[in-house]
Order: C-alpha cells, then structure tokens, then sequence
C-alpha cells in the first residue's frame, strides 16, 4: 500500500511540473525554442489572432513589416485564439502569411488578465516583464512604431 501511494505521489509530481504555472515567466513556441517573457532583451509585442478575424489578417502584413524592420528592438509573438496546436497551428499561420513565431499557450496569467474578448488585441511587455501596453483592434505601422 505504501509503495503505490509513493508511486502515485511520484507520478502526480511528475504531471504537476509539466503544466505551464502563470506565474512562469517561460513560454513555449511552436518551433521547438522557448522565450521568457519576464527578462526578454527586447521589446515583446504579443498579438492575438485567429483564422476568421478580418481585422487579424488585415493587420498581419503590419506586424511582419515591424517585426523585419525592427527585429534588432523588438520581439514579435503571436496567439491563436483559438488555441490551434501543431500542424493545424503551422497550416494556419502559413494561410495568414505569419511569418512571426507563435505561443503555444497565452501567457495572459502573467499580468492576470481576463481572456481576450475582442480580435485582434496586442500586448506590449517591456524586457523586466511589466505590462506596457494592452490595445485593442488592428495596428498599422505607425501605431506600432509609435510604440517604440
């Protein structure tokens, strides 16, 4: 008896540390690396999309530009709001033509932040991990340079 409750608390522990903790700064990407949020030598723009938002895939072709232009001061991040994975998640983004990396969970639990209610809606996070910005709707170029 005692050995299978030893079992079981090994094997809860195990599961316990594989779940993302909101208050883990660290985030998992679709391509395998990962970024933490709280210490990021960049700026992190963190734009939330999905496949039927007009607005997003008007915007996209915004975000790509900034991020190509300013990649050396800004990090440029994405999450589906639908919370696709895999290869639905890569067939998704390449239909969008996103060409920037992608969260595989929302790190919204970071600054205990409601789920997001309105498409698209950008996140604006400074390299100690504060919230800066949180807008709502499409941005151009120059709302978003404006930013920096």
């Amino acid at each position: 008896m005692i050995k299978k409750l030893l079992l079981i608390g090994i094997l809860l522990t195990g599961l316990t540390s594989c779940a993302q903790d909101s208050s883990d700064s660290e985030y998992a990407l679709l391509d395998g690396e990962s970024i933490d949020l709280a210490a990021s030598p960049k700026l992190v723009f963190i734009n939330y999309w999905a496949i039927w938002c007009a607005p997003c895939r008007k915007e996209i072709p915004e975000f790509n530009e900034f991020a190509h232009l300013y990649g050396d001061r800004v990090t440029v991040l994405g999450v589906n709001f639908d919370y696709s994975q895999g290869d639905t998640l890569r067939s998704e983004m390449t239909k969008l033509g996103i060409e920037f990396p992608a969260l595989l969970s929302d790190p919204r639990g970071m600054w205990n932040l409601e789920p997001v209610a309105v498409l698209p809606e950008t996140l604006v996070i400074g390299t100690d991990g504060k919230l800066l910005h949180r807008i709502i709707g499409p941005q151009t170029m120059e709302a978003l340079e404006a930013l920096l």
